[in-house]
């Protein structure tokens, strides 16, 4: 496959694109908001009106988009992709939906003859600048393989989990490992911090031994320096913990410290800070406390 779409071009659909006009695709855009294709044409990309007009030239569309209805639309809806798509283009959704979404989807677009698989991706923004990113890959064994060239491009490596929804059921389970991580960072963060411990010799000593995790790793420096701009945002995390929950109803699993992180970051989001990175959630934790945390 050489001609390769991407559909959505923010903070992870534009570096990604851009890596895969590095590596030699001919690669066509289609972004809803005009104007953020600019830089890409340059590099040699050719944007499009519609993600019908893309899908006609392309053999494989990748979709970075928000939520589970902008891949219905993009896909299913008045001039989607399946309204350009001849049999044979496989579709590849990188976004954060449910599962039975991706599912739902695939089963219209294989009447068609489209293929399809939910590749949603482990990092955030600053890991997919430089192509560190990790595909959750759902979906049939050999499509899969087909586009192993796109994600090695793309990013730092692939998981073929099994039939499709599966990167979606990784993802979500991800992300919520990962939201109470970054909450336990900040609690235990504050605690040490008030109590007159360096946040460097925290991170250091925890980096050490059982308590080690990758959220405080890349985040506590961040916070130190009061860099709170958004690699993932508290409102993109808030949007993925609704998918959690109705994933964990849906599958029949109790989750009472996920209900309680989630009225955190909702908390953080109607106080303004839903434009924050992630780690934005240590302000809520410094008000309470009253002291502001600087390296």
């Amino acid at each position: 496959m050489k001609k390769i779409g991407v559909i959505g071009l923010g903070i992870m659909g534009f570096p990604m694109a851009k890596h895969l006009i590095k590596a030699g695709f001919e690669v066509h855009v289609y972004n809803r908001t005009p104007g953020k294709s600019g830089q890409l044409e340059e590099l040699g990309a050719k944007s499009h009106a519609t993600p019908a007009e893309l899908a006609r030239h392309c053999e494989a569309v990748i979709i970075m988009v928000k939520a589970d209805a902008d891949v219905r639309e993009v896909v299913l809806g008045p001039h989607g992709i399946m309204d350009g798509a001849q049999a044979g283009l496989i579709v590849l959704n990188g976004s954060t939906i449910m599962p039975k979404t991706n599912i739902e989807v695939a089963r219209e677009a294989a009447k068609s003859g489209v293929e399809m698989l939910d590749c949603p991706v482990t990092g955030s923004g600053t890991e997919a600048k430089v192509a560190k990113i990790t595909f959750l890959v759902g979906g049939k064994k050999a499509v899969y393989e087909l586009c192993l060239p796109l994600f090695n491009a793309m990013g730092k490596g692939s998981y073929y989990l099994g039939e499709i929804g599966t990167g979606s059921y990784m993802k979500l389970a991800n992300n919520s490992l990962f939201v109470m991580n970054m909450l336990a960072t900040c609690e235990a963060l504050m605690l040490a911090y008030k109590s007159g411990i360096d946040p460097e010799v925290f991170l250091e000593i925890i980096s050490q031994g059982g308590a080690r995790s990758a959220a405080a790793e890349s985040r506590i420096p961040r916070i130190t320096k009061r860099e709170f701009s958004a690699a993932f945002t508290l409102d993109f995390m808030y949007k993925d913990m609704g998918l959690i929950n109705q994933l964990a109803t849906d599958v029949g699993v109790c989750t009472p410290v996920l209900a309680i992180v989630k009225e955190m970051i909702h908390a953080a989001v109607l106080r303004g800070n839903g434009q924050d990175d992630v780690c934005g959630m240590i302000k809520w934790y410094e008000e309470m406390a009253g002291v502001e945390i600087k390296k």
